[in-house]
C-alpha cells in the first residue's frame, strides 16, 4: 500500500448502493431498497481510492435487528417494539457471527458475498474496517449461525440476581420491562415480553425506559457491578471477555483488517487491556479506533487500553464546527493540540460521521464550502488519520424525515432510504459523477486535492508549529478568521493558511525567528514559499518574514499549502 497516513471513508452499505430516487416515509425494504455487497463494484472501489481513502469502514455489516426478517432462511421477524425503525440500527447486534442478511443478493449465500466484498476492496489496495459493539447487543439477540461450541450471549445467566460476574447481562428481578406509553403507541396492537427485565445499553438501571433510551438494547456486563459503586470483578476473567475475544478472533479470521468499536468508554479499559494485545499478538495489522467523547479518558485507553486511535469530537470536532458556524474564532483552535497535551497522533479527526449532522445542512453550515478550510485543518495539522462519510464530497445535505429518523440534519441509520446527492456521483451503478453539477465536481475536487495531502512526508510523520501566538495582530491578519501552522520533518517543511471567511483576507503572516530555528533555517537567507496546488509562490527575506510577514491574499474560504525551501 502506498505510503500515507490513514484516511478512512465511512459509508452505510444499506444506503450506499441504493438506487431508488423516491422512498416512501417508513417504507420497507421492497419498497425503498437497499443497498447490498455486490452494488459495491469494483469501479466504485476503484473511485474511492482515487479520491485518496486507504481504509474503508463499512457500517452496517454484522447482522443487527430488522422488523421485517426472512423466515425461509431461519431468520425470523423482529419485534418492532424494540427495534427503532423498519430496517434498525446497525448499533443493536442480533447474531455477532453473521451479515446482515438485507445486504445480500441471495441470503443463503450472505456470508460469501461479505467475503468477496472484502476480496474486492483488497483488490483495490484497500484495507476494510468494520463495527465493533461491545457494549450492548439487541434485545432480541440470538445467533442462529454460531460455531460449535459457542453459547449464546445469556443463554447460562442466572436471571434472579440483578448482578453476577459470570453473567452477559444486568437484571432488575422480578421486575418486568414496561415498554414507555411513547413507545407502545407506535406499535399498539404488538407486545414484547421480558420477565427480568434487563438495563439498557446507555446504562439505565430501569425496567421502565423511554424513548430516548437506548431501549433496543441491552447492556453487557463485564465484571462491573454499576449499582455498587463500580466495583470490580474481573478475578477470574468474566465470561463476557472470552465471548468477545472469540468474536473479534472470528471476524479477523473473516479477512477484515480492523475494527471501528463502539462507545468504548462504556467498557472497563482492562478489558482491553486484556484483548488488544492478545489479538495484535497473532494479527498484528489489525487497527482499533475507540470511540471516546470523554477528553479525560484519552490517555487512559490509548496507553492503558492500546487503541491505535481515539475520536477527536469533543475537542478538534466541536471547536472547528462553532467556527464555521462563527460561534468561535479560527485562533481558538490552537487549545485543541494544547488540551491534548502530546497524544495528537492518536486521535482520528472528521467533520461528518453516521452520528454528525451533514456540513451542507440547514443545521450545520448549508454550504460544504464553508467547511473546506475545517476539513484541511482536520486532514493537516497532526499525524493522526482522517475519515469522511460518504456524500460529504458531494455535499450531501440530508434533507427531511425518512421515518425513525427525523429531520435533523443526519442521515439516518434506522430506516431504508437513499442519499440523493450520493446517487448522483453513483449514477445507476456507473459510478462515474455523471449526474454531479460543475459545483459539486468541483467541490469533490477539492477533497480529492486535500486528501492528497496524506501522502506528504510533513503531514504522514512531521511535527506541528502553531503561528498564531505571534499573529494575533489585527493589523497583520484577522485572527478571528485566519488560522496558520507548519508542519515539518526531516524531508519536508510546509505552511498552512486557512480563511474561514466568507471574503477574501489580505493578510501579512510573520514567522518567529523559534519556527525558523525549529526547522534548522539558518540567517540571514532568502525563503522561497510556494503552494503545492501551483496557486502561489513568493520569495523572501528571512529578517523580513520574522518582521513583517509574508504577504498573501486568500479567496474566500480558501487555503494555501505552501513547501518551504531555501
Amino acid at each position: 500500500m502506498e505510503r500515507q497516513k490513514p484516511v478512512i471513508y465511512q459509508l452505510l452499505l444499506r444506503l450506499f448502493g441504493n438506487q431508488n430516487t423516491k422512498p416512501e416515509f417508513n417504507g420497507s425494504r421492497e419498497i425503498n431498497g437497499c443497498g447490498k455487497f455486490n452494488s459495491i463494484t469494483p469501479k466504485a472501489l476503484s473511485e474511492i481510492k482515487d479520491l485518496g481513502v486507504s481504509h474503508v469502514w463499512y457500517t452496517g455489516i454484522i447482522e443487527h435487528a430488522i422488523v421485517e426478517g426472512y423466515p425461509d432462511y431461519q431468520i425470523p421477524d423482529g419485534n418492532p417494539l424494540v427495534i427503532k425503525g423498519v430496517a434498525g440500527s446497525p448499533y443493536a447486534i442480533k447474531d455477532y457471527y453473521d451479515v446482515n442478511p438485507d445486504l445480500a443478493e441471495d441470503v443463503g449465500e450472505r456470508m460469501e458475498e461479505f467475503k468477496a466484498l472484502l476480496k474486492r476492496t483488497h483488490d483495490a489496495g484497500l484495507k476494510a474496517i468494520i463495527d465493533f459493539v461491545p457494549n450492548h447487543l439487541a434485545r432480541e439477540y440470538c445467533s442462529d449461525v454460531k460455531p460449535e461450541g459457542v453459547v449464546d450471549f445469556g443463554s447460562a445467566d442466572k436471571t434472579d440476581l440483578g448482578f453476577l460476574p459470570s453473567n452477559n447481562y444486568y437484571y432488575l428481578p422480578h421486575q418486568r420491562l414496561e415498554l414507555s406509553a411513547e413507545i407502545k403507541a407506535r406499535f399498539p396492537e404488538v407486545e414484547y415480553s421480558e420477565d427480568a427485565a434487563r438495563a439498557t445499553g446507555n446504562d439505565q438501571f430501569t425496567h421502565r425506559p423511554g424513548l430516548n433510551d437506548w431501549y433496543e438494547t441491552v447492556k453487557l456486563n463485564y465484571g462491573v457491578d454499576y449499582q455498587k459503586g463500580r466495583v470490580a470483578f474481573f478475578n477470574p476473567i468474566p465470561n463476557t471477555w472470552h465471548k468477545m475475544k472469540h468474536i473479534l478472533l472470528y471476524w479477523i479470521q473473516q479477512g477484515v483488517d480492523g475494527f471501528r468499536c463502539d462507545m468504548v468508554e462504556m467498557v472497563p479499559v482492562k478489558f482491553w487491556e486484556w484483548v488488544i494485545p492478545q489479538i495484535k499478538q497473532t494479527s498484528p495489522w489489525i487497527v482499533f479506533i475507540g470511540e471516546v467523547y470523554n477528553p479525560v479518558l484519552y490517555k487512559a485507553y490509548i496507553k492503558q487500553g492500546q487503541f491505535d486511535y481515539l475520536y477527536d469530537k469533543v475537542g478538534l470536532y466541536d471547536t472547528l464546527r462553532a467556527v464555521v458556524c462563527e460561534q468561535k474564532t479560527a485562533k481558538e483552535i490552537s487549545s485543541c493540540w494544547q488540551n491534548l497535551e502530546g497524544l495528537d497522533k492518536y486521535m482520528l479527526r472528521f467533520l461528518e460521521n453516521h452520528d454528525e449532522q451533514r456540513i451542507a445542512s440547514r443545521f450545520f453550515a448549508e454550504s460544504p464550502e464553508k467547511a473546506i478550510p475545517a476539513m484541511l485543518v482536520s486532514i493537516a495539522m497532526h499525524q493522526g488519520p482522517i475519515m469522511l462519510y460518504f456524500g460529504q464530497e458531494v455535499g450531501e445535505p440530508a434533507n427531511g424525515a425518512s421515518g425513525f429518523s427525523g429531520d435533523d440534519g443526519r442521515t439516518t441509520i434506522f430506516d431504508y432510504w437513499n442519499v440523493p446527492e450520493h446517487q448522483k456521483w453513483m449514477n445507476g451503478g456507473r459510478f462515474d459523477a455523471g449526474l454531479l453539477s460543475e459545483q459539486q465536481k468541483q467541490l469533490r475536487q477539492v477533497y480529492k486535492d486535500l486528501l492528497s495531502l496524506a501522502k506528504l512526508p510533513a503531514i504522514i510523520e512531521g511535527l506541528f508549529y502553531d503561528l498564531m501566538w505571534q499573529n494575533d495582530e489585527v493589523a497583520l491578519l484577522d485572527a478571528d478568521k485566519i488560522y496558520a501552522f507548519m508542519r515539518y520533518s526531516n524531508d519536508q517543511q510546509l505552511l498552512v493558511v486557512c480563511n474561514f471567511s466568507e471574503e477574501a483576507q489580505y493578510i501579512r503572516l510573520k514567522v518567529p525567528s523559534d519556527a525558523l530555528q525549529m526547522l534548522n533555517i539558518p540567517r540571514p537567507i532568502k525563503i522561497e514559499f510556494s503552494d503545492v496546488f501551483g496557486r502561489f509562490k513568493q520569495s523572501i527575506g528571512s529578517e523580513e518574514l520574522i518582521n513583517e510577514g509574508v504577504k498573501m491574499q486568500l479567496q474566500a474560504y480558501g487555503y494555501f499549502v505552501m513547501e518551504i525551501n531555501v
